[in-house]
């Protein structure tokens, strides 16, 4: 089956769309022809609308079973993981028009990333990933920047390797951020390395490990971003959010911040809001997540 919406359509288009297929209603055709006719069929939609606008909407193998095309509109199909979806530029505050968006930004691809980390629980058994966090400017992942990155190498439980560098920026860190941080405006001038060199080191500290965060969706939006930023081949890692695996163990506290999981394991958190110190962090409180049966006291 094919769909084709026009507006401001020439008459003598309208006259040849109707050889092929049926118009339903204004501007509206349906109708099941090949795809070298459909093809065709474009082709000359395009070429005769003129400042008209046209959309095309057929089947096609896939999961999804449906493609797009698009003709004079300010909306765009993009591919998310594997989905094509009709977004609108600056659609919510975010910048379709340059794929700015993560992964996950519309319910189909949170629903696929969801058969990545709903398996966490059968997959916690494992004793081999890499834990990572970032630190960033603020929440907003649209406009805000990664200032440091940190990871652990996980290897049969035990910590394997590190790695965590600061990353350059030319706009200053808001003084909230360096208080909450402790990375100055002159830490990252002295020592921080370029965005782009930063994620290519942290892209291949990870290899094809699964991955451990603590809110993925926050970290993952931003590593997403600023590799299409960046140029880089978006990564895509099976991720485990160990938040949402204290959620459904934990049930007696107020908030899974991961300060807070941390203090009701007894775990200590001085150092937190550094990269590096949060993997720590992040690697203790899953193992003690791991260890646990839910809904159990630590204090027995």
């Amino acid at each position: 089956m094919t769909v084709v919406c026009l507006t401001n359509c020439p008459p003598k288009l309208r006259g040849d769309l109707t050889k092929w297929l049926l118009e339903i209603n204004t501007g509206v055709y349906v109708g099941n022809v090949s795809a070298r006719v459909r093809d065709e069929l474009w082709k000359r939609i395009t070429e005769s609308i003129k400042s008209g606008q046209a959309t095309m909407v057929f089947r096609s193998p896939g999961e999804q079973h449906m493609d797009f095309r698009i003709h004079n509109t300010t909306w765009k199909p993009v591919d998310y993981d594997g989905l094509k979806l009709i977004m609108r530029p600056n659609s919510g505050g975010l910048d379709c028009a340059n794929d700015n968006l993560p992964e996950g930004f519309s319910k189909a691809a949170r629903a696929r990333r969801a058969r990545h980390i709903k398996p966490s629980a059968i997959e916690a058994s494992s004793k081999t990933y890499t834990v990572i966090d970032l630190e960033t400017t603020g929440l907003n992942y649209g406009t805000d920047s990664i200032i440091e990155v940190g990871a652990l190498r996980i290897r049969n439980g035990v910590v394997q390797d590190s790695y965590s560098c600061l990353v350059f920026q030319e706009k200053d860190i808001p003084r909230e951020i360096q208080i909450l941080t402790g990375i100055t405006n002159d830490c990252i001038n002295e020592q921080g390395i370029s965005l782009e060199i930063a994620l290519e080191k942290l892209i291949d500290f990870c290899e094809k490990d699964r991955i451990v965060c603590w809110n993925a969706s926050f970290d993952l939006a931003f590593l997403q971003i600023g590799c299409r930023r960046c140029g880089l081949k978006v990564p895509h890692f099976k991720t485990i959010d160990a938040m949402k695996l204290a959620r459904k163990k934990i049930t007696r506290i107020n908030d899974y911040s991961l300060k807070t999981v941390a203090e009701y394991y007894g775990i200590e958190t001085k150092g937190m809001h550094r990269a590096l110190n949060d993997c720590y962090l992040t690697q203790n409180v899953y193992v003690r997540l791991n260890e646990k049966t839910e809904n159990e006291d630590p204090s027995g």
